[in-house]
């Protein structure tokens, strides 16, 4: 059965676009894709502050967040700090440093945005806003049934 609305045939040009419109920050400021995308979850989830956590939320391995990570605090964009509550812990914070390319890739994620939903009212964005959460609701809830 194919999807009425062809979500399969969107994910290649989605991820294309996505990284078209990111490229000139990775190539700007020396970053890698994954790199890039694990400062811009950090700005943009700031609850979510440590590898685990990226990898798990993002769909990340572990060991793309590892490398990316000490190559982000090598490069001076990210710092570790131990838990409060547990110091085996390891937080890590955005530096300053990374101000300018979060700034960027922000930009950029705007663009892409503003691409995909061109010509939508904002009636049409309140109801994509709805109906994606209602899918993500319904693949948490099959994937936690799933797991058990």
């Amino acid at each position: 059965m194919s999807a009425p609305w062809g979500i399969w045939d969107m994910q290649f040009p989605l991820r294309s676009l996505y990284s078209l419109c990111v490229e000139p920050v990775c190539k700007g400021f020396g970053v890698t894709r994954t790199e890039l995308d694990i400062l811009l979850f950090l700005a943009n989830n700031p609850r979510h502050d440590t590898a685990a956590e990226i990898a798990e939320v993002r769909h990340l391995a572990k060991s793309h967040v590892s490398t990316s990570l000490k190559s982000l605090e090598a490069s001076g964009y990210v710092a570790k700090f131990p838990g409060e509550d547990d110091r085996r812990m390891v937080r890590l914070k955005l530096t300053q440093r990374a101000d300018a390319v979060v700034a960027e890739g922000r930009r950029c994620q705007r663009e892409f945005f503003e691409i995909v939903t061109g010509g939508l009212s904002e009636e049409d964005h309140r109801r994509l806003r709805g109906y994606f959460s209602c899918m993500e609701q319904n693949i948490k809830q099959y994937l936690e049934v799933r797991a058990k």
